[in-house]
């Protein structure tokens, strides 16, 4: 019987042998004896290592950003373990995209033979190190130290090769960077799932923003800004829906299309984003924590700043907050939202009048636990006619991120300058659709400090970042994951109670306000503590264990070379 590393590893080396009426190889992936014959079938090649199952994205659903009802993850309830879906999956995929990463390389190593020019050779070559290096930097930043392969590779080798050091592993991956950065263009025209030169310095600067080498990713951030084509879209909210298409903050995208069948996500997840009043389940949320860590417009955090009202606590917010969450009272969706119970209809534009509000306690026992919606790209095309199916564009990396990197890296390198406090105020400044150097129009970051720029520009990222994939990485890599992700999910009490403790008395939607730490993340015991609140779920986090991924079982089985990481 063959295990899945013994899969994997005749995948890598593409030695299947055929069988009648089955075809083994895939269009763009064709034996190394009938394919590669010609360039279009490299170009074809190329093209599927740009699978979007080969770029994961994190669920912000493993992290203190999401609620999903009473429901844990493996992540959020502790039990990852070496047959974890996502833990086999994302080490498989890695894998199988850099098989087919090395042995296009070794075919473009002789591009005569295929009738390519050198000069086209070296672009597809900068695509496919792209591709191959970026797997390392998702691989090392899962598992730590991983099985460096950059050739094609026998059966046999496969089963005695051990794990390279994580360190030497990424001076691999800088360097497939930085050759890969040399020859790839600015830009394919609206193209954006092929890699670029901003792609390349933008995700360089990320895994060594992620691997704590502050001047590489400092250095890599900064010659991305630099290449004077990279810039912010002019309003956050418009850029994560559908109907935005090709922006250029977007460095490495897939546009889906409804029309030829591509859409985003499960229908399940679409509709539990979605209010009840319109169909939807209400059941998949931000968290309370998310929302309580961003900032006042005095650049305070909610504990901190007299602007903020804990029974108004949308008003006096940083932008990103109602453009992340949906505004109590606003419409949604063609229906006004609002989780109050004592509000027991409320107006849709769809039907013209009113309707029974299910979007509260009083409507619907179903109704989001804690009274929050995410707002972050969802409308009207989420529904779609009930049929849940929506085409955004899913984004990689974007031009935000290599801003924040910068700053980041900068300042834990000890070298702040007006230059990183230019970084974190064009992505707040555009948050409030000002220009950046006018600190009247918005909080403006002034301060040199380095403890106090730390935690600004962690909690910037939170704000900026909510719902990307990058939160997951930024708990793991800061080192609180332990504390934040030990701490309960809480929400709204039940109706009755909800009623008569907190509406009734005009405390509405928060009694008080909760305690926010230097990172950004808050503390709602005080409140529980009065029985104003309930716990929902409680999150678990191992520090023993979890700031890795265990290495998949199978692949420690088969190869006892792999080992396992600590205490799985």
């Amino acid at each position: 019987m063959k295990t899945l590393y013994s899969i994997l590893f005749l995948t890598l080396t593409l030695s299947l042998s055929s069988c009648a009426d089955l075809d083994l190889y895939p269009l763009d992936t064709g034996s190394s004896d009938s394919w590669y014959k010609t360039e279009e079938e490299v170009k074809a090649s190329i093209a599927g290592l740009y699978r979007v199952e080969f770029f994961p994205i994190d669920g912000d659903s493993w992290t203190d950003n999401h609620q999903s009802r009473d429901r844990l993850n493996d992540f959020t309830a502790a039990t990852l373990n070496g047959e974890s879906w996502d833990v086999k999956n994302r080490w498989q995929n890695a894998y199988k995209s850099i098989a087919r990463c090395n042995i296009l390389l070794n075919k473009l190593a002789s591009p005569s033979e295929i009738g390519i020019n050198e000069e086209k050779a070296e672009l597809y070559r900068a695509q496919v190190l792209f591709v191959r290096a970026t797997q390392y930097g998702i691989l090392t930043s899962c598992f730590g130290d991983v099985v460096w392969v950059d050739r094609e590779i026998s059966i046999d080798d496969a089963f005695t090769m051990g794990r390279t050091d994580r360190e030497e592993v990424m001076e691999k991956v800088y360097a497939d960077y930085d050759r890969a950065a040399a020859a790839l263009p600015l830009s394919y025209g609206t193209r954006q799932e092929l890699a670029t030169k901003s792609a390349a310095l933008a995700l360089k600067a990320r895994y060594a923003l992620y691997n704590e080498d502050w001047d590489i990713a400092a250095k890599a951030a900064k010659d991305c800004m630099d290449l004077g084509c990279n810039e912010l879209y002019p309003d956050f909210g418009e850029l994560f829906l559908s109907s935005t298409h090709h922006a250029k903050e977007n460095l490495l995208s897939w546009p889906y299309s409804l029309e030829l069948g591509i859409h985003t996500e499960s229908e399940g997840y679409i509709q539990g984003l979605c209010p009840r009043n319109r169909g939807g389940y209400g059941s998949e949320y931000p968290s309370w924590d998310l929302f309580a860590s961003f900032l006042c417009t005095d650049g305070l955090p909610i504990d901190e700043s007299p602007r903020f009202n804990p029974q108004k606590p949308f008003e006096n917010r940083d932008p990103r907050c109602a453009y992340t969450v949906v505004e109590f009272g606003t419409q949604h969706c063609g229906v006004i939202y609002d989780p109050n119970p004592n509000v027991t209809e409320v107006y849709s534009s769809i039907s013209g009048k009113n309707i029974t509000n299910l979007d509260c306690k009083s409507g619907s026992q179903y109704a989001s636990y804690n009274g929050l919606l995410l707002k972050k790209g969802v409308d009207e095309s989420y529904i779609n006619g009930g049929s849940w199916k929506v085409a955004y564009d899913r984004v990689f990396v974007r031009y935000a991120e290599v801003l924040l990197t910068y700053a980041e890296a900068m300042i834990e390198a000890g070298k702040i300058d007006n230059s990183v406090l230019d970084a974190i105020n064009m992505v707040r400044a555009r948050a409030y659709k000002a220009d950046y150097r006018n600190g009247s129009a918005y909080p403006k970051v002034v301060t040199k400090d380095r403890d106090a720029l730390r935690s600004i520009v962690r909690v910037e990222r939170r704000m900026e970042f909510a719902y990307e994939g990058l939160r997951r990485m930024d708990l793991i890599r800061w080192r609180i994951a332990e504390k934040v992700l030990n701490t309960p999910d809480y929400g709204l009490l039940d109706k009755d109670a909800l009623v008569s403790k907190l509406v009734d008395k005009n405390l509405w939607f928060w009694p008080e306000k909760p305690q926010i730490d230097e990172n950004g993340c808050a503390d709602f015991s005080q409140i529980y503590n009065k029985g104003l609140c309930k716990i929902i779920t409680r999150r678990q986090f191992d520090a023993s264990k979890n700031y890795l991924w265990p290495i998949p079982s199978r692949e420690v089985i088969t190869n006892p070379y792999l080992g396992q990481n600590d205490n799985y």
